[in-house]
């Protein structure tokens, strides 16, 4: 028998500057708790950060077969992106990619395996 690939999650939050990982896992859950999201205005942050990141790992077809996303299109919502990665060498460079552009932004990334928030600025 074939063992099953393996996932791991990283959610990219538009938070202030007073997140602590007790907020981050807080809105991570309300993100995760329905389908619906928060309505709104979209977060510049969040949009400059999802179209940087598709770019570089497109997330609809055309894509390549050597994507990191084991789940697609992300799941994106006026605050947050939600991405459900593959154990791969592809996505190395994705979680790469994540952290800079999430510093960039000025966005918290939570790992919800964890537990952990990484803050902007720390």
């Amino acid at each position: 028998m074939e063992d099953e690939p393996v996932s791991f999650d990283l959610a990219v939050l538009a938070m202030d500057e007073l997140a602590d990982a007790a907020a981050a896992g807080a809105m991570f859950e309300r993100c995760n708790a329905s389908a619906s999201h928060a309505e709104g205005e979209l977060d510049d942050r969040i949009v400059g950060f999802y179209e940087q990141l598709r770019s570089r790992f497109p997330d609809q077809a055309p894509y390549a077969g050597d994507s990191p996303w084991m789940l697609m299109p992300l799941t994106a919502g006026t605050d947050h992106v939600v991405m459900h990665l593959s154990w791969s060498p592809r996505s190395d460079a994705a979680v790469t990619a994540i952290m800079e552009l999430a510093a960039e932004y000025r966005l918290v990334v939570w790992d919800p395996q964890s537990q952990d928030a990484y803050l902007p600025g720390a």
